[in-house]
């Protein structure tokens, strides 16, 4: 029976100058190391939620850890149910628009903001394909 994985996922979101007139809403993303499951593939920042935690609390924690932000705020996105095979997740995904601080990798990985048709053509773990769905659908 394949390991379960239960995770409290953020899109940090933040309006940005694209131009001098042109503002967009971006989405940070860290890079998954190479060593890692998933390695080298884009993903949403999040972590496991521990046994004496709740969903809220380690999303707040991980956030804090992996990208130096400390969340205000933040609403559900979409709950995503996926098999690997050799392991099942359970995201819980937020949308994370109100944080102090500016999101940046704490882990040694690659990071960066991109718009949302930049995000459907980046290598994400399948799981994560789901919250791209859920992006575009909410922002059409």
């Amino acid at each position: 029976m394949p390991k379960s994985i239960h995770v409290a996922v953020g899109v940090i979101t933040a309006i940005r100058d694209i131009t001098n007139k042109d503002q967009q809403t971006q989405y940070f993303l860290t890079k998954r190391l190479e060593h890692s499951h998933q390695g080298g593939k884009w993903e949403f920042p999040g972590g496991k939620v521990e046994k004496s935690e709740t969903v809220a609390q380690a999303l707040a924690r991980e956030l804090k850890e992996e990208v130096a932000i400390e969340v205000l705020s933040c609403q559900s996105l979409t709950n995503i149910k996926h098999d690997y095979g050799d392991k099942e997740v359970l995201l819980e995904v937020f949308i994370v628009d109100q944080y102090l601080g500016e999101p940046k990798a704490q882990e040694g990985q690659g990071q960066g903001w991109f718009s949302l048709n930049e995000l459907q053509t980046l290598d994400f773990p399948k799981a994560n394909q789901a919250i791209i769905a859920k992006l575009v659908t909410r922002n059409s």
